[in-house]
């Protein structure tokens, strides 16, 4: 089936952190099957040197006007409100993107998708709560509840959407990667080149969602309970700045005295991404709240064990021995990475599972499958997938 699709986002550079890829990956898969799809997002620092990643994809970048954070763009309302697509997909939502795409909606009478992208969680629901209850108002009760289908990465996501009072259909379709070479191994990154110690990676933004002063804290304590322990790794935490985190976590590591057991590493992208992946002995996501961590898939597709919370909402992980569940709290955090981090066997168990569970799961084809499925019955009816509930 051709369609015509129109897809909406914020940011179209690696600042969305994995929706960069999750947004991306598929629709050039879908434009190129053949299917027609435009993607709309808004201009920031490195769009310019991420544009040639959406080869095949028609993709528009709009300036905008005021605070980043609430992304208001009157041109890029302006070119949806004009645009005919058959489908509007929104991927993400609080700011002024679900306000252009409920408009398109309104004009045209056709139907929209919308992917909260885990900001139906509680903890994101807390998360700046008095700004979101205006945005309910003006605009987001509107726009969510007269979507077609709403998509969840998860079952866990799809009740947050039911919690909150949703009642669309809901697609439950999750994230994606694809599987590396593991035989073409790209070269060891420069910052672990001079230290034999192991790496625990976190690789994601730096924003206190993400866990990352709990996760130091607990960094502290192992070194307290397991010093030969912790002499034998380092945590390398990878990422970018989202709001001015990384100041205080960086002088919290100093008057703890981890300067050379802690690491940050800035922004990974690309080969340097790999290379972090392919090279560290384990990874870890100490998260509040997720809709389905990339950086989980991610890890697992290089084989590593990784270290999560239940936020993350791969239960599926712990169930088939490809993760550790760590709690939030530091100090019961060190005490679950003590037990594991030196039991060589487990590691790789772990990261063999994950590997497998990436395989049979989540590869792009089967996400990209689902997806035209769901296109296809969202525009024309007929048998609802097994998917949608």
């Amino acid at each position: 089936m051709t369609f015509n699709l129109g897809v909406v986002t914020g940011s179209l550079s690696p600042a969305a952190g994995g929706l960069f890829q999750s947004v991306r990956t598929p629709a050039r898969a879908l434009a190129a099957r053949p299917a027609r799809v435009t993607v709309y997002g808004l201009r920031d620092d490195l769009f310019d040197t991420a544009r040639g990643s959406w080869d095949g994809v028609d993709v528009e970048a709009f300036a905008v006007r005021g605070p980043a954070r609430f992304g208001y763009s009157p041109d890029m309302l302006q070119a949806l409100v004009t645009a005919e697509h058959d489908l509007l997909h929104l991927h993400g939502i609080w700011s002024f993107p679900s306000y252009a795409t409920d408009a398109w909606r309104r004009r045209t009478k056709r139907p929209t998708i919308i992917s909260p992208r885990g900001m139906l969680d509680p903890w994101a629901l807390r998360n700046s709560a008095l700004r979101k209850r205006l945005v309910r108002a003006l605009y987001e009760d509107r726009n969510l509840g007269g979507a077609a289908v709403l998509h969840a990465l998860n079952a866990s996501e799809a009740h947050s959407m039911r919690a909150f009072g949703l009642r669309n259909p809901i697609a439950v379709i999750p994230n994606g990667v694809n599987l590396p070479d593991l035989s073409q191994s790209p070269p060891r990154p420069a910052w672990m080149a001079r230290d034999s110690r192991r790496v625990l990676l976190f690789l994601g933004r730096i924003h206190p969602k993400k866990g990352l002063r709990e996760l130091i804290a607990a960094w502290c304590e192992l070194s307290r309970i397991s010093p030969g322990l912790s002499e034998g790794w380092r945590l390398a935490i990878a990422g970018w700045d989202d709001g001015g985190h990384l100041g205080d976590l960086s002088v919290e590591v100093t008057e703890l005295g981890l300067d050379e057991h802690v690491a940050f590493i800035g922004p990974l992208h690309g080969e340097e991404k790999a290379g972090a992946l392919a090279h560290a002995s384990a990874f870890v996501l100490p998260s509040h709240s997720e809709g389905m961590p990339m950086s989980v898939l991610e890890a697992w597709s290089y084989r590593l064990p990784v270290f999560m919370t239940s936020a993350c909402n791969l239960p599926e992980g712990f169930a088939l021995g490809a993760a550790i569940e760590i709690p939030v709290a530091s100090a019961p955090m060190a005490e679950r990475l003590a037990e594991c981090l030196g039991d060589e066997g487990k590691l790789m168990a772990l990261g063999a599972a994950g590997q497998k569970l990436v395989a049979d799961r989540y590869t792009w084809a089967h996400v990209v499958a689902d997806l035209r499925r769901l296109y296809a019955w969202t525009i024309n009816g007929g048998a609802q997938p097994s998917f949608v509930q």
